[in-house]
């Protein structure tokens, strides 16, 4: 018995099959194009996902099939958040390319909001704050400057969600329109509290509430895929998270307390709070963690971060001064630290705890001296900075120090990264056998929807230990330097 798992995640789609031991048993993976049509504009082609996801879920069946791996029993989806699609009912085709989380071109709408003194309310609806990080302003956005886009959406033809709303629109062959808890809460249109979508914020936001998705549980049958329209595959879809979420639940983070970072293109510090929202007034957001079929919700405390593993990216196809994520960290290690140099990967904006749209990245104490080497040292110290950040944040406002710090994610796999982070927090980090937790959590979702697994407790009990890193000096002149460049790189850009 498997169970299949489809990670949409930036810039690409990964397929994995899970084994009911929760060992990862065949992947495929797929990359797909970044469009940057202006400064601080992100955009994905909705039917280059779509090629992604059939290109990797076949890598996938093809893979499994070789080891002999049983053909998968259901399916789990987690995606990028935050990212807005359209898409026509009938025909699926997207009249314009989605609009990334990434991107920063709603800023000014943002700012007239916060100046007509929205802020308040749309915080406590939704856990959130006005930042172009959220869906609604990008959809206010396509309102207020693409009428002929728009007009299809206030017809009722056009179709608007996240992503995963819109594989499972391909999936199913546009039968289901759904969306889960967690996904939702992401949008600046969800009351977090009452688990329905906010008319009130709809009407502000300019958002027609009849092109939403049905808000689902995060697990049991949610649709069935249609085989004429998924590579002949006729499964149940069992399970929907946001990535973080599935993050989080992959790692098992099941009670409140329990926590983890995923390093992936930025960085994502969830907490699990239990069925209790924890509202923070200091830059960290209350968001869904999962929504149960009882109708119950489970939330999260989350910091979250733009740019790490996109800063390692950059290196690579920015700036060519590496070939591989493997590399830079080979090169990093060639040098006993930065030489002095400060890298704020602040390429959209910050994030938390800072919270700056127009934010952009920064290099500073560069000399004669400096190196490739240090520049890519500098960048995996900027990771570890912008974590410390957070996890010293959320420490302020819960009242608890954290005990160690969980993490998964692509760049967890670099050994020195995770001893920085170690000796930054000062506290153990933990590392899992299972890296791509994100996808085991779409899969556990799945699972646990079908019967695969019978309860959290039981799927707790897979989690293995591959590697403790243990804190050495906490280096607080770099911490000091590092906030200070943090501080000169803000408001940089003029936008809206």
């Amino acid at each position: 018995m498997s169970v299949l798992a489809l990670d949409a995640g930036t810039t690409g789609v990964t397929a994995l099959l899970v084994s009911q031991d929760a060992t990862v048993v065949a992947r495929g993976y797929c990359e797909f194009a970044q469009h940057f049509p202006g400064d601080g504009r992100v955009e994905h082609a909705p039917e280059e996902i779509w090629s992604a996801v059939l290109a990797a879920t076949q890598a996938v069946l093809a893979d499994g099939a070789a080891a002999g791996v049983p053909a998968p029993t259901c399916i789990g989806v987690t995606n990028q958040r935050e990212t807005v699609v359209l898409w026509d009912r009938e025909t699926l085709g997207a009249p314009r390319r989605a609009i990334v989380w990434q991107d920063r071109r709603t800023a000014g709408i943002c700012e007239q909001l916060r100046t007509d003194g929205h802020e308040p309310v749309v915080r406590e609806i939704t856990g959130l704050r006005l930042d172009p990080y959220f869906s609604a302003t990008k959809l206010t956005w396509l309102a207020l400057n693409e009428p002929h886009t728009w007009a299809g959406v206030t017809s009722g033809r056009t179709a608007v969600g996240t992503v995963d709303s819109y594989l499972i629109a391909r999936m199913t062959r546009g039968l289901h329109h759904v969306t889960d808890p967690s996904n939702a809460s992401r949008t600046l249109l969800f009351d977090i509290t009452t688990g329905a979508w906010s008319a009130e914020l709809c009407a502000l936001f300019r958002v027609p509430i009849e092109s939403l998705p049905e808000v689902v549980p995060s697990y049991g049958v949610l649709g069935r895929t249609d085989p004429s329209a998924f590579l002949g595959l006729d499964l149940p879809i069992a399970g929907i998270a946001g990535d973080q979420q599935a993050a989080l639940f992959g790692q098992t983070c099941f009670t409140p307390g329990t926590s983890k970072c995923t390093y992936g293109t930025g960085s994502f510090i969830l907490v699990n709070t239990g069925h209790t929202p924890v509202r923070s007034s200091a830059g960290l957001l209350t968001t869904v963690a999962w929504g149960h079929p009882d109708g119950r919700l489970e939330y999260a405390l989350e910091g979250a971060i733009f740019v790490t593993g996109a800063a390692v990216q950059w290196l690579r196809d920015g700036l060519q001064i590496v070939s591989s994520a493997a590399e830079a960290e080979a090169l990093a290690g060639t040098v006993p630290d930065s030489g002095g140099v400060v890298f704020v990967p602040a390429l959209t904006g910050l994030g938390a705890p800072d919270w700056d749209p127009s934010a952009r990245g920064l290099i500073v104490g560069v000399t004669r001296a400096t190196t490739r080497a240090h520049l890519a040292r500098a960048t995996l110290d900027a990771i570890a900075l912008e974590v410390r950040d957070v996890v010293d944040l959320m420490a302020r406002e819960s009242g608890t120090a954290l005990e160690h710090l969980t993490v998964d994610g692509g760049a967890s796999a670099n050994d020195l990264l995770c001893q920085l982070q170690a000796d930054q927090l000062g506290v153990p980090v933990l590392r899992p056998e299972v890296r791509e937790t994100t996808g085991l959590g779409a899969a556990f979702l799945a699972g646990l929807g079908t019967g695969v697994w019978s309860s959290t407790d039981e799927l707790a009990t897979t989690w293995r230990l591959e590697r403790r890193f243990s804190p050495g000096t906490r280096d607080e002149a770099a911490h000091r330097r590092w906030r200070s460049a943090v501080e000169r790189s803000k408001g940089w850009a003029t936008e809206g």
